[in-house]
């Protein structure tokens, strides 16, 4: 075998078969990037490194995030935070080649109790504002995601304030203004970083740090109406508004040979910059609490998790803006009370009227949207999440209604078909009844009204009442006919037993004179239309029906069971009754001698 080949078998078992590299990390004691920036400095991605270190936390979580200009002292400042030395801690910039790039975090919290919680505080530095080779979107994004995930966020600004550091606020200012007011509630859902506004000079007299932030918050005249100055105006009234949510501290320079601070120990750092900074450590521990969303602490996956969405959303667009930030809270929060209004419509049982479903549409709605208003994130972009909530309930609405639509449309065609066969059956009644035909009718007609329900039932009560009203017709004017029928053949056989079987008198002359009155009255006056109209023919119509239905006894169902009883009946008084009982037991029947042992004889 060639040994190109070889080589190439070698270099696929080695690519292929060995083990896939881990995030493994053994040493936390150094600073570890966890976001940095893509191959065009404009937007930002997550290393995987430095989010390992942050998921083995169990704790709650709060970090502690350092931002400020290039070259401003930020990294020095962590590592004085941190009791570290340059050596050990985060890389200082005139020390190394590379400099602080993305966002980056000491792989070793801090724990501390606050308010009676073990915290896991971590300290996270920052790329500075200003340097060169990036772009302007590039440091706000950089600023936006500090703001987002620390709890305390030191403003590092050497010697004074200036116009540009106020401007670079202005989305921590949006970001506070949609959230702050949510704050000072009990039922905290996301609460802002707090503003330390650390002011690094060389001498501390004069103005106070304070007054000089109370001063750079002071309203700048605007008698040309420059409309940047308007802008850095507006942050300047919103900063003063959430005072209560910074503080200002100073902190004098550490030593005036700034490129030898790594090399020095704190006995040859100046002393009232060992002071300051002791009291500035005290003064993070005392403000610092845990990162709040969603009204609940984060641990260290929950914290990671929490990092893509910001980092999404902010990546999302070409300038980061709070409305994507407010999307992506509210994202999980939309998902709940969709889910809640989904659960509470899905208990209906349907079909219902429309009156019905829309006030329980409009019930469920508001309970849903009370819920969204207490746990949402935001207050003036909130405004895009509603409206999406909104329109996705009403999309969930419209297929409710098309799903009532749909169940009273088969209700009611179920109801409009049994009232149908009803109809039908009552037309064919082996003895025609008009009061069993009302009977069904009422029946069947309030059975539907209180049955069917929702939309469809206006369209099938109208063609309920056609059908019935078109049955009755028919059924009214087959009825006297069938009736007159009945009544004739009756008769006959009524004259039939009456003379024949239990040749009773008064049975064959009644059944004549209903046979004579149906036959001749009809021949008098041309045809059987005009008996209808006649007293008698009321009468006869008014005694069949007592016979034929009542509530108690519906003949027409029992017509043939009782003419089979009263068939063995008189079969029994035939061959037995008269013997046993005499021919005196009925009403008197017909005599006669002609047979019997009295006869005269004849010659």
């Amino acid at each position: 075998m060639d040994s190109p080949l070889l080589l190439f078998l070698f270099l696929f078992l080695f690519l292929f078969l060995s083990p896939t590299p881990s995030f493994s990390i053994d040493n936390l004691h150094q600073a570890f990037p966890i976001v940095e920036p893509d191959p065009g400095h404009t937007k930002l991605r997550l290393s995987r490194e430095g989010l390992e270190a942050i998921k083995r936390i169990t704790n709650p979580i709060a970090a502690v995030a350092v931002i400020g200009p290039y070259r401003s002292g930020k990294s020095f400042l962590l590592n004085q935070l941190l009791s570290l030395s340059c050596y050990e801690g985060f890389g200082v910039g005139h020390m190394r080649d590379t400099k602080t790039k993305g966002i980056w975090v000491w792989g070793t919290p801090i724990d501390l109790d606050i308010n009676g919680v073990r915290t896991s505080v971590f300290y996270l530095d920052t790329e500075g504002f200003e340097s060169v080779g990036k772009s302007n979107v590039y440091d706000d994004r950089i600023f936006a995601l500090a703001t987002v995930m620390s709890s305390v966020l030191i403003y590092n600004l050497p010697e004074t304030i200036r116009e540009a550091d106020i401007s670079r606020l202005s989305f921590a200012v949006e970001l506070a203004e949609e959230f702050y007011g949510r704050v000072k509630g009990q039922d905290v859902a996301f609460e802002p970083a707090k503003l330390l506004w650390l002011i690094q000079r060389d001498f501390l007299q004069g103005k106070t740090v304070q007054e000089m932030v109370d001063e750079a918050l002071r309203r700048v005249p605007n008698i040309d109406g420059n409309k940047n100055i308007d802008v850095v105006n507006q942050i300047r009234d919103s900063l003063a508004v959430m005072g209560d949510n910074s503080t200002a501290f100073s902190l004098p320079q550490p030593h005036l040979q700034r490129t030898k601070l790594c090399d020095m120990k704190d006995g040859e750092l100046d002393q009232l910059y060992i002071k300051r900074r002791d009291q500035l450590k005290e003064l993070v521990a005392s403000i610092i609490s845990p990162k709040i969303v969603q009204g609940k602490t984060l641990n260290g996956k929950e914290f990671v998790s929490f990092l893509e969405q910001i980092l999404e959303a902010l990546n999302k667009g070409e300038i980061p803006s709070t409305g994507s930030l407010v999307e992506v809270f509210n994202k999980n929060i939309l998902e709940k009370c969709l889910k809640l209004y989904n659960e509470k419509m899905a208990k209906l049982v349907l079909p219902l009227p429309e009156e019905s479903l829309q006030g329980a549409h409009d019930k469920s709605r508001d309970e849903v949207m009370q819920v969204f208003d207490q746990q949402h994130f935001g207050r003036h972009h909130a405004k895009k999440s509603v409206m999406q909530l909104d329109e996705e309930i009403q999309q969930v609405y419209k297929h409710v209604v098309l799903k009532n639509e749909y169940q009273s449309s088969k209700l009611c065609e179920g109801l409009y078909t049994r009232c149908e066969d009803i109809m039908d059956q009552l037309q064919v009644l082996k003895l025609p009844s008009l009061a069993k035909f009302n009977a069904g009718f009422l029946q069947c007609n309030r059975s539907f009204e209180r049955e069917c329900v929702g939309p469809s039932k206006t369209n099938y009560e109208q063609r309920m009442m056609k059908m019935l009203g078109k049955s009755r017709s028919l059924f009214i004017k087959e009825y006297n006919h069938r009736l007159f029928n009945w009544l004739v053949a009756f008769s006959l056989v009524m004259v039939v037993i009456g003379r024949f079987f239990i040749k009773f008198i008064l049975i064959e002359i009644g059944a004549w004179a209903l046979f004579i009155f149906l036959e001749t009255y009809t021949r008098m006056f041309w045809s059987a239309e005009a008996l209808y109209y006649n007293p008698v023919w009321h009468f006869i119509v008014a005694t069949w029906e007592t016979v034929v239905y009542s509530p108690v006894l519906d003949l027409d169902r029992w017509a043939i069971p009782l003419g089979v009883i009263l068939s063995l009946f008189v079969l029994y008084w035939r061959c037995y009754g008269r013997k046993k009982y005499g021919s005196q037991w009925l009403l008197p029947l017909y005599r006669s001698n002609k047979n019997g042992p009295n006869r005269p004889r004849s010659d």
